[in-house]
């Protein structure tokens, strides 16, 4: 989904929300605000919980990073809808923010059952990119004991390409990358950016990935490109900060950034502040 059908269709489904259920609406308004706990205490006062209750629920206890919470309340979200894609997706994520955050021993199992409800909710939805998109990253990065695989990566990839031009050359960069076919990866990155010139994510990406490649000058050509666009943006100050302290360089601008960035109004969408007080931290005390 582009960026304009997103933020359209969120403000619908607020609009929806708040003509339905207002409380439903303002634990949303308080979400969007990365208000997540005074949202969730909107969310438990509402006698009678549904599927959207229980979906608003469990994000912001993502965003918390209580997963189990997190996916206790989408199990019942998705048991209240089991036909919605989006409750699918998030139970998914949830289930592999536990694996990543597990033992080895209960890892296998939370990353099967992500692999599972991802596989659903594109199946749901073969639409939703984000699902794909999701699906995609898991079949590329898990071990094939666990459902991975680079073919299974290389048939989504096809499907998020017929859906979104940037996004499939997003992936299929990805893909190369992992297969070391470092100029094809770059082609396609430098792709995306020429289907969709306006979107900040695709010059942050190209950014990245030429920093790993040692390629300082035209990393920061590529951010400062992304900068004429969105001067202000925060997801940008961030992914100017991080690659900085990742790659040991500008580390007082990196500083700066950050500072910015934690005076910034955020989004969910944005990485959450606690990353952005690590990195200043870690930066401090370089």
């Amino acid at each position: 989904m582009n960026r304009v059908s997103a933020v359209a269709a969120v403000l619908c489904f607020t609009a929806l929300a708040w003509a339905g259920n207002p409380d439903l609406g303002q634990a949303r308004k308080l979400y969007n605000l990365t208000e997540f706990e005074q949202s969730l205490k909107v969310l438990h006062a509402i006698p009678d919980k549904d599927g959207p209750v229980y979906e608003l629920m469990g994000r912001n206890y993502y965003m918390q990073a209580e997963y189990k919470k997190a996916t206790e309340a989408l199990e019942k979200a998705v048991a209240a809808d089991p036909e919605n894609s989006e409750y699918a997706l998030w139970l998914g994520r949830a289930f592999g923010r536990r694996a990543e955050t597990s033992s080895p021993f209960t890892a296998p199992g939370l990353a099967s059952k992500a692999r599972q409800y991802f596989e659903k909710a594109a199946r749901l939805n073969p639409r939703n990119v984000e699902a794909l998109n999701d699906l995609f990253e898991y079949y590329l990065e898990a071990p094939g004991f666990l459902g991975g695989g680079q073919d299974k990566a290389q048939a989504v990839a096809e499907q998020i390409a017929a859906i979104d031009a940037a996004e499939g050359h997003w992936s299929k960069a990805k893909l190369a990358e992992k297969r070391k076919e470092y100029g094809s990866a770059e082609d396609q990155l430098r792709r995306a950016i020429e289907v969709s010139p306006r979107q900040v994510g695709r010059f942050i990406d190209l950014a990245r990935f030429l920093a790993k490649q040692g390629r300082y000058q035209e990393s920061d050509q590529s951010l400062a490109r992304a900068e004429k666009i969105a001067p202000n943006s925060p997801k940008l100050m961030f992914a100017q900060a991080d690659l900085y302290i990742k790659h040991g360089r500008n580390l007082e601008r990196a500083r700066d950034l950050l500072r910015r960035y934690l005076s910034q109004t955020l989004s969910p969408e944005d990485p959450p502040r606690s990353q952005a007080e690590k990195l200043l931290r870690q930066v401090r005390g370089s």
